[in-house]
């Protein structure tokens, strides 16, 4: 029995199909079927049903596969108070970022971080909170940065800083004649908004505290992007709220659209979030670090009674 073993058969039983856990495993599926088999062989019984599809455990393989992950657990453990040991920061950092931060926060933070930790491999994968959340408790995530709280007692969050939502309005909005806006101000009418299953989509409903009209419109539009509501916006009427940090790079032109809300501010909590057994600290809290640098810093030091958070 080997510790690689035991990732192919967390892998498989993460997967459930040896073809994607080959894959993210990064071996070849002939290879990972003759270890699992072999593992099997040594143990004396059947880990898996291959009659099913998808794969599924058994009920002995169930056992065996949750004592694996905590074997694999210990094993990292290990790996990890010899670095700490060695005052080394290295390995692979596993990261999911929800799509409406990651454009506006990673691109920022990779090549300082990189530059800082030559010998850490980070892989980071754009996923909704569902998916975040998921893959954190499965172990295929060390990581998450999202909007909390999330309320799971299996998860922990360590807030980092609060982004404020803007308007940013078409040029005919009746709006523009206003400084700053309030949320009643707004109608939803003429609001364009993520796709369903998008955090902020919620939280901007929460922020008008309504719910979207399901009155047909002759026209809507279903977009997972950001960019894609400022472009709709731009070339077409109606209004749309953008977190704070997707405005940095914006024309003069572009700010000239944009309207803060009045104080209390609608805002979101941006956190790290893990498991709370979760391995890998230094390499977190290095990343942590390298995020709080890369923010202005007003976003860290927000007076609560000038916000107003707004969850999803």
């Amino acid at each position: 029995m080997t510790l690689v073993q035991l990732e192919y058969i967390v892998a498989l039983d993460t997967y459930r199909s040896f073809g994607i856990a080959a894959e993210k495993c990064f071996v070849t599926q002939p290879t990972m079927s003759m270890q699992v088999q072999k593992l099997e062989e040594e143990l004396g019984i059947k880990l898996f049903d291959r009659s099913k599809q998808p794969i599924t455990p058994t009920d002995i393989g169930i056992e065996v596969i949750e004592q694996a992950r905590t074997i694999l657990k210990e094993s990292y453990k290990l790996k990890e108070l010899i670095n700490n040991q060695k005052s080394v920061i290295s390995g692979e950092l596993r990261i999911g970022i929800i799509p409406t931060m990651a454009p506006y926060l990673m691109p920022q933070i990779i090549s300082a971080f990189m530059k800082k930790y030559p010998d850490v491999q980070l892989v980071v994968w754009e996923y909704m909170t569902d998916q975040i959340v998921s893959e954190l408790k499965n172990g295929l995530l060390d990581c998450g940065i999202l909007s909390t709280p999330l309320e799971d007692k299996s998860l922990q969050e360590n807030p980092l800083f609060y982004e404020s939502f803007v308007a940013y309005l078409s040029k005919s909005s009746p709006l523009t004649s206003k400084k700053t806006l309030q949320a009643s101000d707004i109608n939803l009418d003429d609001l364009w908004l993520l796709n369903e299953g998008h955090c902020m989509r919620n939280q901007i409903l929460n922020i008008c505290n309504r719910k979207k009209s399901t009155e047909v419109r002759a026209f809507e539009y279903n977009t997972d992007s950001v960019e894609t509501l400022k472009r709709m916006v731009e070339m077409n009427k109606g209004i749309t709220l953008l977190p704070e940090l997707s405005i940095s790079d914006f024309s003069v032109k572009q700010l000239d659209r944009i309207r803060y809300f009045k104080s209390p501010q609608p805002t979101r909590e941006i956190s790290i979030v893990t498991h709370r057994n979760f391995l890998k600290r230094r390499l977190i809290m290095a990343l942590e670090k390298e995020i709080l640098d890369a923010i202005p810093k007003r976003m860290r030091n927000k007076n609560k009674k000038e916000v107003l958070e707004i969850y999803s």
